[in-house]
């Protein structure tokens, strides 16, 4: 399992890659390694502000549906077009092509709330 250095980490198992005032979210190998074999990636909230904790959209594996829920608040800028046909880039690539939502950061001081790898790593005991 990959924990990324360079991410930051939510207690929900979503990452956090941060590019000048916006970031990319996705969720973690962890999580995906637990839901398994992703069909369908649901996100109908771009172009809307949602506050932290608030549901961005659901991810369905073959045998549950997950919600996904924003690490940080901000304006959702742009959904991963690729998931509509390839639902599992986020098995294949969590971190990179599987990414799932840009967002343009709200409140910066939130970065601060999410882990580390180090305490993500810990947080579920790999």
């Amino acid at each position: 399992m990959k924990f990324p250095e360079h991410l930051k980490y939510s207690s929900d198992h979503e990452w956090v890659r941060v590019e000048g005032s916006e970031a990319y979210v996705g969720i973690t190998d962890f999580a995906q390694d637990e839901l398994g074999d992703i069909v369908y990636v649901d996100v109908s909230s771009e172009g809307e502000t949602l506050d932290k904790g608030e549901v961005f959209g659901s991810i369905e594996a073959v045998k549950t549906v997950s919600d996904l829920l924003m690490p940080i608040g901000g304006e959702v800028l742009e959904l991963n077009a690729e998931l509509d046909d390839a639902p599992d880039l986020v098995n294949k690539d969590p971190y990179g092509e599987g990414w799932i939502i840009k967002v343009a950061i709200e409140d910066a001081d939130e970065l601060s709330d999410l882990m580390t790898a180090a305490a993500y790593k810990e947080f579920i005991g790999k």
